[in-house]
């Protein structure tokens, strides 16, 4: 009995060419849609020297399948071990749903700009994620989670639409171990549910409530993951609040489709998401038109 996965044929003539040679050798399921794939470049002096930043993606490439951008999701202390946060959404995806350890990829990359999680040492941070907004977030997270004492206060603050569609729930009590706020919020109750209920913007305004006003305007920075309408409206309570919009930085990697520039589905006018990001400081967003 043939499957879906019979029909997925390469393209005759086609060729996928990657930098690197590397293979699944872990594969957690997190919710319905979405698994982390843990995946290793084969050669060993080759993934000593992979060495990426926060905020930067690698294009994923199965032979004969498909190629796709993926924002990494891992600690870039760890150079060529990378961690992938997957939804199950096209025919790419949905093969790679079906894979297991062992499986041979190629990476590219890392390409596209990055949190500058390293001029942000000194200020409080905050880290803002809505939805799969928290995949491209966590390497930031972990990042400073790495140097934690060269930062102030360090909140993050995530929503998502049900409790069931929260991602890295695993992970929660180690970020609060080293001194961060966690805070969640849903949109939608589910039985056993005991949080907040309601939209991120309310936990930033009781965090902005709650803080000293002229250090918030002079000393916190802020990275924001999520779906871009939800930009607007956090990044207009930070700046009413006196954050400079130089240090708001947000991920468009949603936008993205080839990673390459050459599909232009990404391009807002002559800047491509993909080339040219995926993150930016809110200042250059506010100039893309139609970015958000």
């Amino acid at each position: 009995m043939k499957t879906e996965l019979d029909f997925i044929q390469p393209v005759a003539g086609e060729q996928f060419e990657y930098s690197y040679k590397a293979e699944i050798t872990n594969v957690y399921p997190l919710t319905r849609m979405e698994k982390l794939y843990q995946i290793q470049l084969v050669d060993p002096v080759e993934r000593e020297q992979f060495i990426f930043k926060p905020g930067q993606f690698v294009m994923l490439e199965l032979p004969g399948i498909g190629d796709a951008p993926f924002s990494i999701s891992s600690s870039p202390v760890r150079h060529g071990d990378l961690e992938l946060c997957i939804r199950a959404a096209g025919n790419m995806t949905r093969f790679l749903d079906r894979v297991g350890r062992g499986t041979r990829v190629g990476i590219s990359g890392p390409f596209g700009t990055h949190f500058p999680v390293e001029k942000m040492e000194g200020e409080d941070i905050l880290l803002i994620a809505g939805g799969l907004g928290i995949a491209p977030l966590r390497s930031p997270i972990l990042a400073v989670l790495e140097k934690r004492s060269r930062y102030g206060q360090v909140d993050i603050m995530y929503g998502a639409r049900r409790p069931s569609e929260l991602l890295f729930g695993y992970e929660y009590a180690m970020w609060r171990q080293f001194d961060v706020g966690l805070n969640i919020i849903v949109d939608r109750e589910e039985p056993g549910w005991q949080g907040p209920v309601g939209l991120i913007t309310e936990l930033l305004k009781q965090r902005i409530a709650d803080s000293v006003p002229d250090r918030f305007r002079e000393h916190t920075s802020v990275i924001v993951c999520g779906p871009p309408v939800m930009f607007r409206f956090v990044c207009e309570l930070l700046i009413s609040a006196g954050v400079p919009v130089e240090k708001i930085f947000v991920s468009l990697e949603r936008r993205m489709h080839c990673g390459r520039g050459k599909c232009c589905r990404c391009n807002i006018g002559s800047t491509y998401t993909c080339l040219d990001g995926p993150v930016f400081d809110y200042w250059s967003v506010l100039n893309l038109k139609e970015a958000i």
